[in-house]
């Protein structure tokens, strides 16, 4: 991606190495289940909650394996830029478009936090993934879940990482727009599972923003370079609840699907990208997915 030049955001709350609440220090351990359930129920999710009274039974099980927390660099800290740069290329992208439509757009801030840290919606932890908290408003992200993504998942590159962002950013746009309220008030809120659930279609439209604001920030910056595109859709794929679950229990269950199979993850998040519409991206009224 080219983002050298490209501005950084100031909504960034840099929280790594303050102790993450009293649990951010040092490596935490959670069994290989607990990590695979956590990347299956809220990889690029909305509210963590029920994923964290689960991690807290899987620390204690036999197969374990340590999830080491990055510290931050001294000097300039790479990954901390293109995140900012990422995000503010979100921050443009979303505010120019609320402008059209008439409407004002209020900036989430993204929170780095290292092992684990407090949220409006309970305890953060790496093993839980990046996700959006609708009570505060705000991203949360560890760094070191990259590694995850890259090294357990197979989905590496700039544009991979800038997807998991543009991910939890498109959940805030949700926010914004009074979608997420609308389903808590019809009685769809994030724990209706399944195939065809408010949770799957929530997720899959949070894909689909994604690719609109890629389109439309390469459009106005030309930020992707080859490989870029590929990147993001590996990204996509690997993230799907079929894949997820083959991967962590051997089999598939349709009926306990969150966020998505990886061809639905895929399409959804390709279809933003070729429009730049968010018009094309209404997964709840979507006779299929």
């Amino acid at each position: 991606m080219r983002l050298d030049d490209e501005r950084e955001s100031t909504n960034i709350d840099d929280e790594r190495g303050s102790g993450g609440g009293g649990g951010g220090r040092g490596p935490l351990k959670v069994g290989i289940g607990g990590i695979l359930l956590a990347l299956g129920a809220l990889y690029f999710g909305v509210d963590p909650k029920i994923v964290f009274s689960l991690l807290e039974g899987s620390a204690s099980s036999g197969n374990q394996t340590t999830v080491v927390a990055q510290q931050p660099a001294q000097g300039p800290d790479p990954q901390k830029q293109f995140i900012a740069r990422i995000l503010a290329s979100t921050e443009d992208v979303w505010t120019s478009y609320f402008q059209q439509m008439g409407r004002t757009y209020h900036q989430p801030r993204l929170v780095l936090f290292t092992g684990g840290t407090q949220s409006a919606c309970g305890y953060a932890q790496t093993s839980v993934g990046p996700f959006y908290c609708p009570a505060d408003h705000k991203v949360y992200l560890d760094l070191a879940f990259f590694q995850e993504l890259k090294n357990r998942l197979g989905a590496g590159g700039d544009f991979a990482r800038a997807y998991v962002v543009a991910h939890e950013v498109g959940h805030h746009v949700q926010n914004e727009l009074g979608i997420m309220e609308r389903l808590d008030r019809q009685g769809g809120g994030m724990s209706e599972r399944g195939a065809t659930g408010a949770s799957v279609r929530t997720e899959l439209q949070a894909d689909c923003f994604a690719g609109v604001w890629a389109k439309r920030a390469n459009d106005a910056r030309s930020i992707l370079q080859s490989g870029d595109v590929q990147e993001g859709l590996n990204a996509a794929s690997a993230v799907g609840d079929d894949r997820l679950e083959k991967q962590g229990q051997g089999y598939v269950v349709p009926d306990s699907f969150t966020h998505g199979t990886s061809a639905q993850r895929v399409n959804w998040f390709s279809r933003g990208l070729q429009t730049g519409d968010i018009r094309q991206c209404d997964t709840f009224n979507a006779p299929a997915l």
